[in-house]
């Protein structure tokens, strides 16, 4: 499953902080990392993207910005030790936040929404940077909300190692509509469906065609429960170089390469299991 295009770029707005950012309510935002072995992680994602890490220091907990670039890609973060509500060890994982003009609010209305909330705002802003929560949504996907401060999000460039779409797989499609509700997403469905293994496949996006920031797919039959979530896809120029790299690194291939309209696009794991997309834009094929 692939994307019509990278992350849209709305007009700018005004958050409840005051601060001015370029993305709507419901648009991707940031994206975490989660290792357990920073070094490690430092070493295949610089290698795989040729990305830069700059560690912020004991104030921060030595937290890392990562950069393609000098482009914003997204933040990293060693959970080595640490646990979640039910008392187990988090996950090597990449998280996803959307925009949203008020954490508290929208957190809020999450919660009477159906989701969980995991990680409540902050009573005071911890950072100049923003406010942030995460929620577990109704169809048990994890997701942040991010309120921006003078950090407004991630830099879609549209250039190889750049972040290049975010889609929930699901088997609870129709309780996506939650995403309407609390992000006031405009879920456009694709198409007439696209065919996968003989079955018509439901995919919307947040907004039509080029303005599209993320895609909500009905993932029931495709994949297993214990593979849905959040999914980012990031560029690379060639398929068959990258996948070299991944393996030199001690990643592996989860699934495809998949030839698609949209790029050709690989399911990778990285050395300690957490999962992303590459999309080779350059490779897309046409449809028919």
């Amino acid at each position: 499953m692939g994307a019509p295009a990278g992350p849209a770029a709305p007009a700018a707005r005004t958050t409840a902080t005051g601060a001015t950012t370029t993305r709507s309510t419901g648009t991707s935002a940031w994206l975490d990392l989660s290792t357990t072995d920073t070094a490690r992680a430092v070493q295949f994602y610089g290698g795989v993207f040729g990305w830069q890490f700059e560690d912020l220091g004991e104030g921060f907990g030595h937290d890392h910005l990562i950069r393609s670039g000098g482009a914003l890609v997204g933040g990293l973060m060693n959970v080595a030790g640490m646990t979640g509500p039910a008392g187990d060890a988090l996950p090597p994982e990449w998280g996803v936040y959307l925009s949203v003009d008020d954490a508290d609010a929208r957190t809020a209305r999450a919660q009477e929404a159906g989701a969980a909330v995991i990680v409540p705002p902050p009573p005071d802003a911890i950072s100049e940077t923003g406010r942030m929560a995460i929620i577990q949504d109704p169809t048990g996907a994890g997701i942040g909300l991010w309120q921006a401060g003078t950090l407004d999000g991630y830099e879609f460039t549209g250039r190889p190692g750049s972040p290049a779409w975010f889609e929930l797989m699901t088997h609870r499609y129709d309780a996506a509509a939650f995403y309407t509700a609390v992000f006031d997403a405009e879920l456009v469905p694709m198409g007439e469906g696209m065919d996968e293994g003989g079955d018509d496949v439901r995919y919307a996006t947040n907004g039509p065609g080029e303005s599209a920031s993320l895609g909500l797919c009905d993932a029931a039959g495709m994949m297993p429960e214990d593979a849905m979530g959040w999914r980012v896809h990031f560029g690379v120029e060639c398929t068959e170089q990258a996948l070299q790299r991944v393996r030199e690194l001690g990643g592996s291939v989860l699934d495809g390469p998949i030839d698609s309209p949209f790029g050709r696009i690989t399911t990778i794991a990285d050395p300690e299991g957490a999962s992303f997309q590459i999309s080779a834009m350059g490779e897309a094929t046409t449809e028919g």
